[in-house]
């Protein structure tokens, strides 16, 4: 249980980091646009986000083979970006691996 803990908190913190660094892309239409243009290498939709938008998101990402994650809520999100999100893009490689491997730990 702590290890899921710590490893939320890191990524929740990677994901600031990745704001900071210009390497997210927030909002729906503009999530969609990285996905299509092949820049988002890792999209988050929050776990309490409609059905509907996971559902979009999901088939947008296997469309396009982007990896799509269903990690945090829209709370936990906002409160690492500073601002109300539903939908992020994470468009650098490094990041989204770092990213990954965190989320891949919670299972754990």
């Amino acid at each position: 249980m702590a290890l899921k803990m710590l490893s939320n908190q890191k990524a929740l913190n990677l994901l600031g980091l990745s704001l900071r660094a210009g390497q997210l892309v927030m909002g729906e239409g503009l999530v969609i646009k990285a996905i299509q243009q092949e820049k988002a290498k890792l999209v988050l939709v929050a776990t309490d986000a409609s059905q509907a938008t996971q559902a979009k998101f999901a088939a947008k990402g296997d469309t396009y083979s982007v990896p799509v994650l269903n990690a945090f809520t829209k709370e936990a999100m906002s409160q690492a970006l500073g601002r109300p999100r539903t939908i992020i893009a994470v468009v650098d490689q490094g990041f989204a691996k770092r990213l990954i491997a965190l989320l891949n730990t919670q299972g754990a």
